[in-house]
């Protein structure tokens, strides 16, 4: 029965991300405005090469950045962190945007790590493609969404900017624009492309020896070269590229990155070739070293000093002791309360039998551990597909909460004794009744604390896994285990200590009222998760949810009642197979409940607690700022129980309310309850993965300030008086 159970559990995990799946919202384009916009790191601006469009023609506009000293932005391919600059362009019918011109990176090298980008003043120019019945006299509005991840030694921040030109239209060969046209044009005619390089590579155990010859090479003998992957995991950026010149071309030696050692080399090698007369694009091909690619003498391996970096070993190490001390006070957090309640429980049952509870505290640890890695994997290769997801994205996911509330349920009626997990493999009554069976039950106990504790986001949690989602992925899955790792701590520290086990009381008959009684955590669990559902997917979802909650409780109680003939010597195939039929008609019928959930959720136009509010957007805080109001920004999820209680007790005081009437306050709320993009934005500017964020901002700053986490009237109080003139 066991076994049966889980399989059908992570059947449905498996397939309720599918079946949640919903159309995605369309938004209408940001407001934006010409000339420069500026972040603290950033100013980027939208510029043309030329001062007119012609109909018919194909224009040329670029992304113009000035970064901050000691900050930079990166290439297509990043190279050992990071991530390139993207646009998403909002234009008129028929108008076309192709894809940006990159101009020849920088190497820049932090320590170990080697990356690929841009410092100071940069132009990233694009074709536009003007249709021919474009009106002379008239202009277009190109408008671009512009999304940098800016980075320092020691941090990197996505800023993102709306930037807008209105291009005008006229007949005739157009002059270049007198202020950056003649830099655009430079950056164009320099831009790698191909040139008629011929390039092979060849793979010779780790190393990856590429050459290239003919067209602008020939003659050339330059001093100093490099290879620019377009595509990551190809080589160790990091390392030197030790080459030789010839009288035709050049020869590299590259360090072959994981995908080439895990795979070979099954196709063409795109990239630029770099060195002191030019780049160029190339595509080498599998083949033996070129004629004339060397024999002139050794490159020079010196590389001018280029700073830049995401990540640094200071900035690595504070993260992975904040992510520690997090997981440490996640365990005071009230969604962690069911598990570690349970767990509580188990260790007395096995205070006694230190083998026991050592074993169990290892897997417990185990459990943590795994979960919290799969979790951050998954989170980790979404972010680098391209999308915005953050802490807790599972329960973002009718088909995740469905899930867990039916398990929050079976773990309730376990307790309760309506049916038993590993009734076959142990006697009835034997063994600890208030945990499940064995190392398994812990392991699967140190999952469901993960999975529970997903919705809470604990204090230094917060820059913790804001940080590490910025970071190489192996360092980021470095400090998520640091995570785990406090989590689990104090419940290792007492399974591991004969001393401490000692002082517990025995197991008795009171352990059997024990675990009734932590039943009712579970099924309060799972009464919230049903609540978030009915929040996520609306009323007729909730009633097929209801049905399938009925058919689970069913088929487990039958699942009891037959456990129990089984183990007084009787057989009850009846029963068995009804049981199994209930339980597999809950799966079904979540799926319909799933397949019901709203497209869209009303829970944007929801007031969160009881202050009059108004759903946040950049706009609306720069409306309230324009009239020269103090904001306080909310940043919130109904799965979020932490936000629930900072709500309950800090934002819904009558001298909370006061304090915002006296100061003419704005509260605006961001409810990130399901999936929300420009949310999720906004928390990876401030360096948060997950709710709560709560910010204020004054009159007359354009920055917030950052209020705690765990909020209290006091703060909230403190923080609108003075505002106040």
């Amino acid at each position: 029965m066991l076994r049966l159970f889980a399989l059908l559990f992570w059947l449905l995990l498996s397939t309720a991300p599918a079946l949640a799946q919903t159309p995605a919202i369309s938004r209408a384009p940001a407001l934006a405005q010409p000339g420069p916009q500026r972040t603290v790191r950033i100013e980027a601006e939208l510029v043309p090469m030329s001062q007119w469009a012609a109909p018919g023609s194909t224009a040329i506009v670029a992304v113009r950045q000035i970064i901050e000293p000691g900050w930079h932005t990166y290439w297509r391919n990043p190279g050992d962190s990071g991530g390139p600059t993207t646009l998403d362009w909002t234009l008129p019918a028929g108008v076309v945007a192709g894809d940006i011109v990159w101009p020849t990176p920088e190497r820049q090298r932090l320590q170990h790590l080697m990356n690929y980008g841009y410092a100071g003043e940069v132009l990233l120019p694009a074709p536009i493609e003007v249709p021919a019945d474009a009106r002379p006299g008239s202009t277009l509005p190109l408008i671009v969404r512009a999304l940098f991840l800016v980075c320092s030694d020691e941090m990197c921040v996505p800023d993102e900017l709306t930037l807008r030109l209105d291009l005008p239209i006229r007949q005739g060969a157009a002059p270049l624009d007198a202020r950056y046209g003649a830099a655009i044009q430079a950056v164009v005619e320099t831009a790698p492309r191909p040139a008629g390089i011929a390039a092979r590579a060849v793979l010779e155990g780790r190393t990856l020896r590429l050459s290239a010859t003919g067209g602008p090479l020939a003659g050339l003998e330059p001093q100093r070269a490099w290879f620019f992957p377009f595509e990551t995991g190809l080589i160790d950026h990091s390392t030197p590229q030790p080459g030789e010149r010839g009288p035709d071309g050049v020869t590299l030696n590259l360090s072959v990155g994981g995908k080439l050692a895990a795979e070979g080399l099954t196709g063409p090698i795109g990239g630029i070739l770099v060195t002191d007369d030019g780049a160029w694009e190339i595509a080498a091909v599998a083949g033996p070293a070129l004629p004339g690619a060397g024999g002139g003498g050794a490159l020079d391996l010196s590389e001018r000093p280029a700073g830049g970096g995401s990540a640094t070993w200071t900035g690595f190490l504070q993260a992975a002791l904040l992510a520690l001390l997090g997981g440490l006070i996640l365990n005071l957090m009230p969604c962690v309360f069911p598990i570690l309640a349970m767990k509580a429980a188990a260790l007395t049952a096995g205070a006694h039998a230190p083998a026991e509870a050592r074993r169990d505290g290892l897997a417990f640890l185990a459990g943590v551990l795994t979960t919290f890695l799969v979790l951050a994997g998954i989170l980790l290769a979404l972010r680098a597909g391209g999308q915005a997801v953050g802490w807790g994205f599972q329960l973002q996911s009718p088909g995740v909460v469905a899930a867990l509330a039916l398990l929050m349920l079976a773990v309730g009626l376990n307790l309760s004794g309506v049916f038993h997990v590993g009734a076959g493999l142990q006697a009835a009554g034997s063994g600890p009744l208030s945990r499940l069976s064995g190392a398994v039950g812990a392991f699967f106990t140190g999952v469901l604390a993960v999975v529970v504790a997903a919705p809470c986001t604990a204090p230094f949690m917060a820059f913790a896994l804001g940080a590490a989602l910025l970071m190489p992925w192996p360092m980021a899955l470095v400090v998520f285990l640091m995570l785990g790792l406090g989590l689990a701590l104090p419940y290792v520290i007492v399974s591991l200590s004969p001393r401490l086990l000692a002082k517990l009381p025995r197991p008795g008959p009171w352990m059997d009222r024990l675990k009734g009684l932590l039943a009712f955590p579970m099924y309060g669990a799972g009464l919230w998760l049903v609540w978030v559902f009915a929040r996520q997917a609306g009323a007729d979802a909730l009633g097929v949810l209801f049905l399938a909650i009925l058919f689970l409780g069913l088929g487990l109680w039958l699942a009891g009642i037959n456990q129990t003939r089984r183990s007084q010597g009787g057989a009850a195939v009846i029963s068995a197979v009804t049981a199994t039929l209930s339980i597999v008609g809950a799966i079904a019928l979540t799926g319909v409940a799933i397949g019901q959930a709203r497209a869209e959720s009303d829970a944007s136009t929801a007031s969160s607690g009881p202050l009059a509010s108004a759903p946040w957007s950049v706009e609306a805080v720069a409306a309230a700022q324009a009239e020269g109001r103090p904001v306080l920004v909310n940043f919130t999820a109904d799965w979020c129980v932490t936000c629930k209680i900072n709500e309950r007790t800090s934002l819904s005081s009558p001298r909370v309310a006061e304090a915002m009437a006296a100061s003419n306050a704005v509260y605006l709320v961001g409810d990130w309850t399901r999936r929300d993009d420009a949310i999720t934005r906004e928390l990876e500017r401030r360096r948060r993965s997950g709710v709560p964020l709560y910010l204020f901002y004054a009159p007359g700053s354009p920055e917030p300030r950052i209020l705690p986490q765990l909020l209290t009237e006091g703060v909230v109080i403190d923080a609108l008086e003075s505002a106040r003139p």
